[in-house]
């Protein structure tokens, strides 16, 4: 590395649990961080779902190379067998450990990157490009600015940015100007958000966990709103059993949900919509009507999106990335984590040679770096970063990880 970008502290765009993480080891290298974070708090999107349960236990879920640096002062470690929900995380590691005095002093909470290019240099100009700064415009209580690194590691995250709820993976047609009546992600259906869903009818749509998570919340709230109906709509024709991971499978939570759902179903709690491909939302006065190649759902109050996520690479739009066109992962990374072909999502461990780019000393890391597939754990993040940050110090490239030709599922 030259020696006038090694004297730049190396920014982390991200103060979630990954994040932090990567903070951790550039400070245990001897690196300064710098890390930006839009919200107003670290972890700001876990904020946001911290009602819903983890299927991952602590052990998961906290980096030892934090947990180290936090055991340094007063902080009690959770019991390691225990699934936390997200609020549980925010609270006992992710703030204790945004919190803490070497943390803290590096970390700007309400500032938001922008864009990040190379000092002088947009994504055609070659010469000189590696001998050259990264330039962070960010967005702060004060204006914009600028702030240069000798590397960048993304840590962003995908919640911000959701699927839309049309099958061609655009807005359905009248899906924006319904909006108000949408919500993206997993609301918190018993708690903050319980006014918006009592005595209504509501559709969720999507056949993930996170449609699951919503729609056992919303049953248990009907228990005590006699005017709710709960509507469930998924691609899949037809849903007959919904339990799809092994009995030992290692994230016990993850089983005892899709268990939950598949006797409320048998108990015909739900009123399930099966073969729906969402092309168009009509409004009827303040109801939704939700049409499919032709067929209608019955009108609803609101929707819940539980479409999953995807990455939002515009700000890295001036950088040379190499995107996977399906996945949006970084390209030596797709083909290990690609749900059409690893459906119970077990990915081999990978680290920085998957994870980087054209662009030197660039890295997507964490669910980000995974783009629209939906199976990353925590714990794979903190050996990216480990992996990522070892590289910085390496003038070799490290040897990637061969996919695995038969990926199969336990049992």
């Amino acid at each position: 590395m030259h020696k006038t970008l090694a004297t730049l502290p190396v920014a982390v765009i991200g103060a979630g649990p990954i994040g932090l993480s990567a903070a951790v080891h550039l400070l245990n290298r001897g690196y300064t961080p710098i890390i930006f974070e839009a919200g107003t708090q670290a972890g700001a999107h876990l904020a946001r779902w911290g009602h819903v349960r983890m299927f991952s236990p602590w052990s998961y879920n906290i980096d030892p190379a934090a947990v180290e640096l936090l055991n340094q002062g007063n902080w009690t470690e959770p019991s390691l067998a225990k699934f936390p929900t997200g609020k549980e995380l925010l609270e006992h590691y992710v703030l204790p450990l945004a919190n803490h005095p070497k943390i803290a002093s590096h970390l700007h909470l309400n500032n938001r990157v922008l864009h990040v290019s190379r000092c002088n240099h947009d994504v055609l100009r070659t010469k000189g490009r590696d001998d050259t700064p990264f330039v962070l415009r960010i967005a702060g209580p004060d204006g914009e600015h600028d702030v240069t690194a000798q590397a960048v590691i993304d840590a962003s995250g995908t919640y911000q940015t959701p699927n839309w709820l049309g099958a061609h993976g655009i807005p359905a047609l009248g899906e924006n100007a319904a909006s108000n009546a949408i919500r993206y992600g997993v609301p918190d259906v018993l708690g903050v958000d319980r006014a918006h869903y009592t005595d209504k009818s509501i559709l969720v749509v999507g056949g993930g966990h996170s449609a699951f998570n919503a729609l056992q919340d919303l049953v248990r709230l009907s228990e005590q709103s006699a005017g709710m109906q709960v509507h469930w709509a998924v691609r899949s024709e037809p849903v007959t059993n919904v339990v799809r991971s092994p009995a030992n499978d290692e994230l016990q939570e993850r089983r005892a949900l899709e268990v939950h759902i598949q006797a409320l179903l048998e108990q015909d709690r739900i009123h399930v919509h099966t073969g729906i491909e969402v092309d168009t939302i009509s409004q009827d006065g303040n109801r939704l009507i939700v049409h499919s190649n032709g067929k209608s759902l019955p009108p609803v109050d609101r929707i819940i999106a539980a479409t999953g996520f995807r990455p939002d690479l515009s700000v890295l739009s001036e950088l040379r990335t190499t995107i996977d066109p399906a996945t949006q992962s970084p390209t030596r990374l797709a083909p290990l984590i690609d749900p059409n072909m690893h459906s119970c999502g077990s990915v081999p461990e990978h680290g920085a040679a998957e994870l980087s780019h054209p662009e030197s000393n660039l890295y997507i890391v964490g669910i980000k770096s995974y783009g629209r597939a939906p199976t990353f754990l925590l714990r794979t993040g903190y050996k990216q970063v480990l992996s990522v940050i070892s590289a910085l110090d390496s003038e070799e490239e490290p040897t990637p990880v061969q996919p695995c030709a038969a990926p199969t599922c336990p049992g």
